[in-house]
């Protein structure tokens, strides 16, 4: 009985531990990775009027910090949950990111920055992620990717209550406006990303279709 406590209460199944890595490894790969090729590349600019239209607010870097949170607990939820949706998710994300790295590689952009004057605790803080992370690799949005991918997923579990779906998009919408809010990135950023995503699931199905029908 102890043993089967241990097991229903570890955080991760035994079967997400790989995957998971491997995704963890391959987002630095093409995030990183890619800059080692497109450093001194010309990158293109895919601001719109609509994006110029979008005031600069420093108070959204606390929700663009957060998504790592949420992607945590997305995942986690998305791993406990369900193995078939799991598995789905897994390819279709990783499809999703090859994507990624191909527009990285072959499509660089990059974004305008304004100056940061004020001296509060939020302007502070998107100045030190302005130090430390490059206006480059951004469309697809990364970070708009990662988020969309939580909340496709959480659709499909089956144990979680609805108001974690509800949040899940919420909170989703939420890191979709952080980026645009702190200037990290433009609005087409964020359609790449859900067209990145919704391309990789689509194209994940059709394998698993293919494999389960090769099996039959």
């Amino acid at each position: 009985m102890i043993a089967t406590s241990l097991k229903k209460n570890k955080i991760l199944p035994r079967y997400a531990y790989v995957p998971l890595t491997i995704m963890v490894l391959f987002n630095a790969v093409t995030y990183f990775g890619t800059r080692l090729f497109t450093e001194d590349l010309q990158h293109y600019e895919m601001q719109t009027t609509a994006d110029e239209l979008i005031p600069f607010s420093p108070f959204f870097i606390s929700i663009y910090i957060l998504a790592y949170v949420q992607w945590v607990v997305g995942y986690v939820m998305i791993a406990r949950d369900n193995k078939p949706v799991f598995t789905w998710i897994f390819i279709g994300e990783l499809i999703a990111k090859g994507l990624a790295f191909l527009c990285f590689v072959f499509f660089p952009t990059t974004v305008a920055r304004p100056e940061i004057i004020g001296d509060d605790i939020w302007s502070r803080i998107t100045a030190y992620i302005y130090a430390a992370d490059a206006p480059d690799n951004l469309f697809p949005s990364v970070h708009c990717l990662e988020s969309w991918v939580c909340f496709r997923g959480a659709m499909y579990l089956r144990k979680p209550a609805k108001w974690y779906k509800y949040a899940m998009l919420v909170f989703t919408l939420l890191v979709f406006a952080s980026t645009v809010f702190v200037k990290q990135h433009v609005l087409l950023d964020i359609a790449g990303a859900i067209a990145a995503v919704e391309i990789g699931l689509l194209v994940s199905r059709l394998i698993l279709k293919a494999k389960k029908k090769a099996k039959a």
